[in-house]
């Protein structure tokens, strides 16, 4: 079973993601992992990432497509994946159906978690992380037991600056221009499913698993 979520940033695409992997026992993939694994590793494919990486740039589409067709061929992924955060854009998109076709494999489904803009304003703008161990709550589902201080090593928690409402907002245009077009070029190929992403998470995740087949 091979998987893409879609949605866009705070919607709660790598929560369902994991969900989905431990559920199915298949991999969980996403750049930002395959990134940091590579650079680890000290492979030629990081160390190239790794030069974007430093100069606050985005990895290019045919770096990052390398990188994902990689992963996706090791053994774990014999029996299906579910990518998060990737592909991004169209022409990503066109690489990997021409890199699993070559395969002679395909894509199962795309899952759109689909939640309204002011919702994720609100939802981002509640989330505090920790200075110190980097642990994440939000003021309103996961806040801690004492107000801006860590649950886990009392130190001061905050509201990242990706996080902020007008951060926020320029990540949401972004993901508007680049990625929303993914929502039609699934849609073409009949694998899209939507699913309400304002709901509790287990009801999300009940909805995903309803749409995959127990």
């Amino acid at each position: 079973m091979k998987i893409i979520m879609l949605g866009a940033p705070g919607a709660g695409k790598g929560t369902q993601a994991k969900q989905i992997a431990g559920k199915y026992q298949i991999p969980h993939i996403s750049t930002g992992d395959i990134f940091r694994a590579n650079i680890k590793e000290g492979t030629e494919l990081g160390m190239k990432a790794k030069t974007f990486m430093d100069q606050g740039a985005l990895v290019p589409d045919e770096l990052t497509v390398a990188l994902v067709v990689d992963r996706i061929q090791k053994d774990d992924c014999k029996n299906g994946f579910v990518l998060d955060g990737f592909p991004r854009t169209i022409p990503q998109a066109e690489v990997l159906d021409k890199t699993l076709a070559e395969m002679g494999e395909k894509m199962d489904y795309a899952i759109d978690v689909d939640v309204p803009d002011e919702n994720i304003v609100n939802r981002m703008g509640g989330r505090r992380a920790c200075v110190n161990c980097g642990a994440t709550y939000h003021i309103v589902n996961i806040p801690t037991k004492v107000e801006g201080i860590c649950d886990k090593c009392n130190s001061e928690t905050i509201l990242r600056d990706d996080d902020k409402p007008e951060t926020v907002q320029k990540r949401l245009s972004v993901y508007h221009e680049q990625t929303q077009p993914l929502i039609d070029y699934y849609k073409s190929q009949g694998i899209l499913k939507t699913v309400d992403g304002t709901r509790p998470m287990d009801d999300v995740f009940a909805a995903i698993v309803e749409i995959l087949g127990a």
